[in-house]
C-alpha cells in the first residue's frame, strides 16, 4: 500500500501540473464539448464563499431554467464532483443534459476563505451557508426552486437546508447518506490534516491492500489526490466531522422533515452507511422519492469505472422525471 501511494504522489504531481486551470472553452475527452464557468461574489458572516457554475457554453445564460447545487463532504470540497478525466465527471455530465451546475465550498472548506475556529463551520452552521448559495442562485436566475445534491457529510448538511427552506428546493439527491454516526471518535483538533493517504482512502483495495484499479482507474485516482492537494491543502475544517463521529445509534438526519421528493442514492460497499436506515429511507420520505442501491459501489461510486455511468443514469432519471 505504502508503494501505491508512493506512486500515486509522483504521478498527481505530474497531472496536476499539466492540468487545466479553468473550465471555460475546453473540451472533455469523449464529450467533446464546451463549458462556461463562472464564479460568482458570495459572502455570508464576513466569509468569503466561493460558488460557481459550469454549463455548457450554448446554454450561456444566467436564466437557466435547470439548475443544480452539488455540496460536498466532510474534508475534500467541490472539485472531487468535477474529475477532468475521460467522461467521469459529474459536474460535465449534468451539464451536457442541460443543467447549469452550481458548486459551493463551505466556510473554511477548499476555495472558501480560511476560517480561525475549525469547530465553527458544523453542520447547522453549513446549512446555512448553503441557503446563502441558493438564495444567491435564486436571485441570479429567477427561478423559485432548485434541485440540490449532498454526497456524504454533504448529506446531513443538505437535509437541514431542504427542512428549513423546503420552498427553494425541487428535488433533493442524498448520495453515499450519513443518516447516523459513523463511530463515537473524540475529535480533539479543530482542523484535520490531510494526507495523500487519506485523499486516496476512499478507493476500493484488493485483498493485498493495494487499490483495485479495476474499480477505480489509476489514472482517476491520480487527478483525484492532486486536486485535493491543489484545492484543499493540508488542513480542512473538523466541525462537521466532530457532528458525525458518534455512535451509530445517534441519528443525524430526520427525513421526516423533508418535504420534497428525494433520491437516496449509494453503493453497497460502503463502509460509512448505516444500511439499515437507508433500506427503511422510503419510509419516511414524501410521495416521489426513490432509492437506488448499485451492488459493488462504495463511498465513491460516482468515479468508480464499473459503476458511475449506473450512478449517473439512475440520477438523470430522477432528476428529469
Amino acid at each position: 500500500m505504502k508503494r501505491d501511494i508512493k506512486g500515486l504522489k509522483v504521478l498527481a504531481a505530474l497531472a496536476l501540473f499539466f492540468a487545466p486551470l479553468f473550465l471555460a472553452a475546453c473540451g472533455s475527452v469523449g464529450a467533446k464539448a464546451v463549458y462556461d464557468y463562472e464564479e460568482f461574489p458570495l459572502e455570508r458572516k464576513g466569509i468569503e464563499l466561493h460558488l460557481d457554475r459550469v454549463q455548457l457554453a450554448k446554454n450561456s445564460s444566467t436564466k437557466n431554467k435547470k439548475n443544480i447545487l452539488l455540496v460536498h463532504g466532510v474534508t475534500y470540497s467541490s472539485h472531487e464532483f468535477d474529475i477532468d478525466y475521460k467522461d467521469y465527471s459529474l459536474v460535465r455530465k449534468l451539464a451536457r443534459e442541460g443543467w447549469a451546475v452550481w458548486r459551493l465550498d463551505i466556510a473554511g472548506f477548499g476555495r472558501s476563505q480560511e476560517v480561525s475556529d475549525g469547530f465553527m463551520p458544523d453542520s447547522d452552521y453549513a446549512a446555512l451557508d448553503i441557503n446563502a448559495a441558493v438564495q444567491k442562485i435564486v436571485e441570479l436566475t429567477g427561478q423559485d426552486k432548485i434541485d440540490v445534491l449532498g454526497w456524504s457529510w454533504g448529506t446531513v448538511t443538505v437535509s437541514r437546508f431542504a427542512a428549513a427552506y423546503s420552498e427553494r428546493v425541487n428535488k433533493l439527491v442524498l448520495y453515499a447518506p450519513i443518516m447516523s454516526g459513523v463511530g463515537d471518535v473524540k475529535v480533539k483538533e479543530a482542523f484535520h490534516h490531510n494526507t495523500w493517504e487519506h485523499a486516496a482512502d476512499d478507493f476500493q483495495r484488493n485483498k493485498a491492500g493495494a487499490f483495485d484499479y479495476s474499480i477505480a482507474e489509476r489514472e482517476l485516482i491520480e487527478i483525484w489526490c492532486s486536486s485535493c492537494w491543489r484545492y484543499d491543502k493540508e488542513s480542512s475544517p473538523n466541525g462537521g466531522r466532530r457532528d458525525i463521529c458518534v455512535p451509530q445509534a445517534k441519528e443525524l438526519i430526520d427525513l421526516t422533515k423533508i418535504k420534497n421528493p428525494t433520491l437516496v442514492i449509494c453503493g453497497d460497499k460502503d463502509p460509512y452507511l448505516n444500511y439499515k436506515l437507508v433500506k427503511k429511507s422510503l419510509k419516511s420520505l414524501p410521495k416521489g422519492s426513490r432509492l437506488e442501491m448499485i451492488k459493488g459501489g462504495s463511498h465513491v461510486v460516482f468515479v468508480e469505472a464499473p459503476y458511475y455511468r449506473d450512478f449517473q443514469k439512475r440520477l438523470m432519471k430522477f432528476l428529469e422525471k
